[in-house]
């Protein structure tokens, strides 16, 4: 089953996604961790070998059993940029980056 949104496409079945938090490391810090840590002390399956669960629904006690890289990798990648901003100054240094945020109106600071 697949679903996202806005606008809401397909049921609603309450499962959370932890990387999806986790991505926001850097835009929301305060809240992002607040959340993070909540869910690994009200739900410690959801804590694993490497790292939170892909997802899983506290509704129903599914715990995905499967490891997403790439679910995995942008939790790392954001908690590390968020640490020491070595992610985000790596890649603003690319030019197409560079180019791109300019065509998106951002200025350097």
């Amino acid at each position: 089953m697949a679903w996202g949104g806005p606008p809401t496409i397909g049921p609603i079945d309450g499962s959370i996604v932890p990387c999806a938090t986790a991505g926001s490391l850097p835009f929301l810090f305060t809240q992002a961790i607040q959340v993070l840590r909540w869910i690994r002390g009200h739900y410690p399956q959801a804590w694993q070998r490497y790292g939170y669960v892909d997802a899983f629904n506290p509704l129903s006690g599914w715990y995905d059993a499967d490891v997403i890289g790439i679910d995995v990798g942008i939790s790392i990648l954001m908690a590390e940029n968020q640490r020491t901003g070595f992610v985000w100054s790596t890649f603003m240094k690319d030019p197409d980056a560079q180019n791109g945020m300019s065509l998106a109106g951002f200025q350097p600071a």
